[in-house]
């Protein structure tokens, strides 16, 4: 059976980018759709990102979703660098006025979901064969098969927050789209465990055997990560190998409060940096993961994708409640200058932290230098912060 819905704004993908924007339209009156490929479960169970910046509460406390996260989740006035047992606090607070706040996106997700159900939003979950067509027509469609069916979404606007193996992207003809990337020559080993944190702040160390991360979800359960090969497999890495390397990692001075336990959730991410120009193409909107990566060393890829939606949101509540269209009109260039700023940074956090296959002597102590002139400068350091907590929105 064919069957067609109408909408304002079809969204592609429903995780916290989409659902965000979903969440931010509704509270300017403009419905939506949005449908994903698999289903509410699955998406509520990724494990991902916990570091929030100042701007990503704000944009959950303008959506009315932000009671849990001001409940639970744990504000952070600053966080650690180690390298070779060398260790430097940088302090967010005193260096820009603003802390950034650790709660897990799996919450953030959770309070999405119940909102916009709890408002009626419709949602199509498990679809198949998604196409976008009539992308430069002021009525794009959205067709996919569910439960046996074929639906057509009818729309104004389709917002593309469906991931980097999504096809909003790749419904932008080649000739237009413009891609950037570098693949780093490591990936990231994390575990979930039920142990209290090392630290009550984030710490990023580099050793000669790798980087590592200690972070956390709650005062009662740690996120660690450690760097590994790309090539590696979960089996490669049982509990006990992993806590070794840590703990090597850290240094004995940080990893003499460790507790170790066992990971309940392991997983290997690989590393990238990339973007894709335009973001916007026609009644076609990227945002978040489907038009940028962002290796994971400073804490920016969801926040970058609230980022999008925010501006999004504003263009499309612009467009709907005062037939201003400035703002749809610049979007894809407003949010690139911001997206290779952040892009930026977290390439640098990466090459700072990371020890990389291919690194000569020289550039090692190109790292190590980086690190001394951290140490010594204010100056350096409020920059690193002043990334770190996140930059302003035009």
């Amino acid at each position: 059976m064919e069957h067609t819905v109408k909408t304002s704004v079809c969204i592609v993908g429903a995780g916290p980018g989409g659902l965000l924007l979903s969440q931010l339209l509704a509270c300017s009156g403009v419905d939506t759709v949005v449908i994903d490929r698999k289903d509410r479960a699955y998406i509520e169970g990724r494990v991902r990102a916990g570091v929030l910046e100042q701007g990503t509460v704000d944009a959950l406390e303008a959506a009315g979703v932000a009671d849990r996260l001001h409940r639970e989740g744990l504000p952070h006035d600053g966080f650690e660098l180690a390298f070779d047992g060398d260790r430097l606090r940088i302090d967010l607070r005193a260096l820009t006025g603003k802390p950034v706040m650790v709660y897990g996106q799996t919450e953030i997700t959770r309070d999405l979901f119940e909102s916009r159900f709890a408002d009626g939003q419709q949602f199509f979950f498990d679809v198949e064969d998604v196409t976008l067509s009539d992308l430069r027509t002021d009525r794009p469609l959205v067709c996919f098969g569910h439960r046996g069916d074929r639906v057509t979404v009818e729309c104004d606007y389709v917002a593309g927050c469906d991931g980097f193996h999504g096809v909003s992207r790749q419904a932008i003809p080649t000739d237009v789209l413009r891609t950037y990337e570098r693949v780093y020559p490591f990936g990231w080993l994390g575990i979930l465990v039920d142990q209290p944190p090392v630290s009550h702040e984030l710490i990023y160390a580099n050793h000669a055997s790798g980087f590592a991360l200690a972070s956390m979800r709650s005062e009662t359960r740690s996120r660690c990560y450690v760097q590994c090969d790309p090539g590696d497999q979960i089996d490669d890495w049982p509990d006990t190998r992993f806590w070794d390397e840590f703990e090597k990692r850290l240094g004995p001075d940080i990893a003499s409060g460790l507790r170790r336990g066992a990971s309940f959730e392991k997983s290997i991410a690989p590393l990238r940096s990339f973007v894709a120009e335009p973001m916007r193409w026609g009644s076609l909107f990227l945002a978040g993961d489907a038009a940028h990566i962002v290796p994971p060393t400073g804490a920016k890829g969801l926040n970058l994708a609230v980022a999008d939606v925010r501006l999004l949101a504003r263009a499309l509540a612009e467009h709907y409640s005062n037939g201003n269209d400035h703002y749809i009109d610049t979007y894809s260039e407003t949010v690139l200058r911001r997206v290779w700023k952040v892009e930026r940074f977290s390439w640098q956090m990466s090459n700072l932290l990371h020890q990389f296959p291919a690194h000569s002597p020289f550039e090692k102590r190109m790292q190590r230098a980086d690190f001394d002139y951290l140490c010594g400068s204010e100056a350096a350091q409020q920059s690193l912060a002043e990334n770190y907590v996140g930059l302003p929105l035009e």
